[in-house]
């Protein structure tokens, strides 16, 4: 689509949220899917990366999931290699589920698609807050590329985005526009 500003979002694709302390199966499964896409996409791509300190314990955050992950300099706190493509890409260091400065990012934009983990939480914030810096721009998400907590969190969260407007669309109809 010439002239379209096109912004994949690639959530907290991180060794934690993958195959560390908050790792899960299904986040493994869509490493492919989100590989795929990240090569593929036509337009810009950015990367959020869930940051937390030492102190993460004593956070509100840590109050209510008290399992210490994506520590700034660990392991755990890096973005997967499975999903980096060599593409120039900007990464949002978040301290939340969501990202203000992504969302003031992506206001640059008129499509904005989104995928990783977890749906429920992160994908679905960064979602929403996307949509309230640019009520005009098209955002997706893409399911068939996101994991959650659980499926029925997953489909939740894709309802949820729904009833808000964004859309959400499979990998294969993304990349064949």
């Amino acid at each position: 689509m010439p002239g379209v500003r096109r912004l994949l979002v690639v959530v907290d694709m991180q060794h934690d949220f993958v195959d560390g302390a908050l790792g899960t199966p299904e986040a493994v499964r869509i490493l492919p899917v989100v590989r795929t896409l990240a090569e593929q996409w036509h337009g810009d791509v950015a990367y959020t990366q869930d940051t937390h300190g030492a102190d993460y314990l004593s956070t509100q955050e840590g109050k209510f999931l008290p399992v210490p992950h994506c520590i700034r300099g660990t392991r755990g706190w890096e973005i997967v290699p499975e999903v980096r493509t060599g593409k120039s890409a900007r990464i949002f260091e978040k301290g939340t589920f969501g990202s203000v400065a992504l969302a003031e990012y992506a206001r640059e934009y008129d499509e904005v698609a989104l995928c990783g983990v977890c749906t429920d939480i992160c994908v679905v914030s960064n979602a929403l807050l996307i949509k309230a810096f640019s009520p005009e721009a098209a955002i997706y998400c893409v399911a068939d590329a996101c994991a959650s907590t659980s499926p029925a969190a997953h489909e939740a969260a894709l309802a949820t985005m729904r009833s808000c407007q964004v859309q959400t669309v499979s990998s294969a109809h993304l990349l064949i526009r």
